[in-house]
């Protein structure tokens, strides 16, 4: 019975100090780790704001939706593969499924008919969606198939709209340049003065 006691002891003195360390004081060092300068921005989401609002995240790609589909004046992000509002997922379906074969069939058919183009002149980044549903840069390919597009209806002249794709061009891609859209569309309403 001793022994039986002694190990109950010696047990919950290893839960009270793991507690401790693991429940509290690990918690604190990775929150005050993330309040230093230069990393804060990371740990809070990489909010990006314009005048003082939220206007989302330089690491979240979200699609906007146009209020009005006949004059849509923002550039895409690439499809997700969840339905919108619900927490980011890839389908997980191969290339020879015929449910996403169908998908990447209607989406190129939907990028097409936005863009007034063929079908075959639509990019892979434009109808395949991201492991996560969220990637925040696409292709320039797929920013350049949608500049006319919104040069005409912002009022931007495409010149100045190739321009901002261009300025707004990293090494965001995976393994090739790519559009961050966000900051991009961010540059298209400024220079439209702030409508739309």
């Amino acid at each position: 019975m001793h022994t039986l006691v002694k190990q109950t002891w010696a047990g919950l003195r290893v839960l009270l100090v793991m507690t401790v360390l693991l429940g509290i004081l690990y918690p604190l060092a990775v929150w005050a780790v993330a309040r230093i300068p230069g990393l804060e921005s990371n740990a809070e989401g990489s909010v990006v704001t314009r005048n003082g609002q939220a206007v989302g995240s330089s690491l979240i790609g979200v699609d906007p939706v146009p209020a009005d589909p006949a004059h849509d004046p923002w550039f895409h992000t690439r499809p997700s593969a969840v339905t919108p509002g619900m927490p980011s997922g890839a389908s997980n379906k191969g290339p020879y499924n015929e449910d996403l074969v169908n998908a990447i069939r209607e989406r190129r058919d939907v990028v097409a008919r936005r863009e007034g183009v063929s079908p075959g002149q639509v990019p892979p980044d434009a109808v395949t969606a991201s492991g996560s549903g969220l990637d925040p840069a696409i292709s320039v390919a797929y920013a350049e198939l949608q500049a006319a597009r919104v040069a005409r209806n912002t009022g931007v002249p495409l010149d100045r709209v190739k321009q901002l794709i261009e300025q707004n061009t990293s090494g965001a891609g995976i393994g090739v340049p790519g559009v961050t859209v966000l900051p991009l569309n961010l540059a298209v309403q400024a220079a439209a003065g702030g409508a739309h």
